[in-house]
């Protein structure tokens, strides 16, 4: 399948690629501003932030943002996978931990698209009784309009209003449209 094909199948383009460089690096100066001088850092070692990307959607914007950084970083990756097949809602099973421990350290999770916030709510649930320094969240995409648990997040590229199904930048639909360089609304002929 061609990338024109891929892109043949988009409705609209919510976020350029354009639009997505300039927005991750104004994330990028506002995280570096945070935590630079020691601001928001709270590990008493003085060690770089760990970045922690949820895979796989998170894995591009988290590449992308952690190049723009000015300062030293470190970064690891987590799986989580939501139940499904009629279990409780928000139920979620760590797929692949962490192979770093983040006891002391600060954490900054990565995200591609927050929705109903049940991941997000785990994982600060989870980092927080590791006993990391601080725990604080990154999104590209917020999407309000899907919200069912209360969650803070402290670094939002864009916010989604819209219940649209969105794909590019990593997002995908059936492992498909993570290579796309922007994000857009997925027609919906093409999803099953």
């Amino acid at each position: 399948m061609k990338q024109e094909q891929l892109g043949d199948r988009i409705s609209k383009i919510l976020y350029s690629e354009e639009q997505i460089e300039r927005r991750v690096g104004a994330l990028a100066e506002q995280i570096a501003g945070d935590y630079g001088d020691r601001g928001f850092a709270a590990d008493s070692k003085g060690r770089p932030i760990l970045l922690v990307g949820i895979l796989r959607g998170a894995l591009v914007f988290m590449s992308d943002l952690a190049r723009r950084f000015p300062m030293p970083v470190e970064y690891d990756l987590i799986s989580i996978s939501s139940y499904g097949n009629g279990t409780a809602p928000g139920a979620v099973r760590l797929v692949k931990d962490l192979e770093k421990p983040i006891g002391g350290r600060d954490v900054l999770i990565i995200e591609d698209i927050i929705d109903t916030g049940f991941t997000i709510e785990y994982l600060k649930r989870s980092f927080a009784a590791r006993n990391a320094a601080s725990v604080r969240v990154c999104t590209l995409v917020d999407k309000t309009v899907r919200r069912e648990t209360p969650v803070e997040i402290d670094y939002i590229g864009f916010t989604l209003e819209e219940d649209a199904f969105i794909v590019g930048y990593g997002m995908d639909y059936a492992e498909l449209y993570r290579n796309l360089p922007f994000i857009g609304v997925l027609k919906p002929e093409f999803i099953r």
